[in-house]
């Protein structure tokens, strides 16, 4: 197992100026992760300077047997924590052989929206807060709890230490640096209300790039857990009962609500998406019933209201920002499972670009 350890950290640099760039993209589920590698002459500092790709779209659910090849196309380079060095991660999106995108790939719209000149003027920052269970390999039920059995209440876990309350820190501190070391900006970690459940955080980033970032992320944290032997959920609601569910909290702000005189501009901004609350509803993850109950921090899923300070709200504006008559509001509606392309985009046009 040295000797594995060994190869498996081997530099390439000291024999070869030829990378290792592992290709990403997302399966036909729309959540799950693809990658594969291949073989480059050297560095590379930018998605332009990469080859294009295929994959068997009939093996991912994206393409049928007799008509199978799926392109990749790369969009973002990150570091890769796993082989270090030179090589890197790419994010890619999913086109067919004549250039139209493939109906999973939800990153292009989201390219387009974020490349409308008045959303460009705007710079949308967004925070997303990533929560994520864990979950035992083989019985797939919550890291730290008895097999078929259940902990405690909820109360002693959140954001807590001890061998009787806090299960899986070392996978989490290790992806917190795994990201960092990537070149994700992980503001960051904490442990959250049902025991096994975490939180990352991604942010402040902008437009397109939130999504490209969570993506990653979330590969990097599968490639942990996978190294680990434990189970990585994002579930909205991995365990029904008298636990919190998981979302994907999202924190937006414009220029205009960066500056002064943006707290107008962010309850106008709230207004509308009180207006689209059904759409959006409907593009922020499946399973989300189950979760947005109206109890365990959340809004009731048919009920929009907004509060300063309100973790019950649907959306929830800080009292900084309203002291400060400007900052950002949070998106509390988005579950665990959601696309960011979809939620980033979908905010961006419904507050900057829709004219009710």
């Amino acid at each position: 197992m040295a000797l594995l350890t060994d190869l498996i950290n081997l530099d390439l640099s000291e024999t070869t100026d030829k990378i290792i760039a592992e290709y990403i993209w997302i399966g036909g589920s729309g959540l799950d992760l693809r990658s594969k590698a291949r073989t480059l002459p050297g560095p590379v500092t930018d998605p332009s300077q990469l080859p294009k790709w295929n994959y068997d779209g009939s093996s991912t659910g994206q393409a049928p047997g007799e008509d199978s090849e799926v392109i990749l196309y790369p969009q973002a380079i990150f570091k890769d924590p796993f082989r270090r060095g030179n090589n890197i991660l790419v994010m890619c999106d999913c086109y067919t052989p004549a250039g139209e995108p493939i109906p999973t790939n939800k990153r292009y719209n989201a390219a387009k929206v974020f490349s409308h000149p008045d959303v460009v003027a705007e710079e949308p920052w967004y925070g997303i807060e990533q929560e994520y269970t864990l979950l035992q390999k083989d019985v797939k039920w919550p890291l730290g709890w008895p097999v078929g059995g259940f902990p405690g209440p909820q109360g002693p876990y959140y954001c807590s230490a001890g061998a009787d309350k806090s299960f899986g820190r070392d996978i989490v501190d290790a992806h917190y640096k795994a990201c960092l070391y990537a070149g994700i900006n992980v503001s960051g970690i904490n442990g959250e209300v049902m025991p096994g459940q975490w939180e990352f955080q991604v942010g402040p980033a902008v437009g397109i790039s939130a999504g490209d970032q969570i993506w990653v992320a979330r590969y990097i944290l599968e490639r942990i857990t996978e190294i680990a032997g434990v189970v990585l959920s994002l579930d909205p609601k991995p365990i029904q009962g008298d636990w919190n569910g998981a979302g994907a909290h999202t924190n937006y702000s414009t220029k205009s609500m960066r500056n002064d005189g943006g707290y107008e501009i962010i309850k106008t901004a709230i207004e509308k998406l009180g207006k689209r609350h059904k759409e959006h509803i409907a593009a922020y993850g499946e399973g989300n019933e189950r979760r947005l109950t109206g109890r365990h921090e959340t809004a009731d899923i048919n009920t929009f209201i907004w509060g300063v300070a309100n973790r019950g709200a649907s959306i929830r504006v800080g009292r900084e920002t309203e002291q400060n008559g400007k900052g950002y509001f949070e998106d509390r509606r988005p579950a665990s499972n959601m696309d960011p392309y979809v939620v980033t985009s979908m905010i961006a046009k419904t507050t900057i670009l829709w004219k009710p």
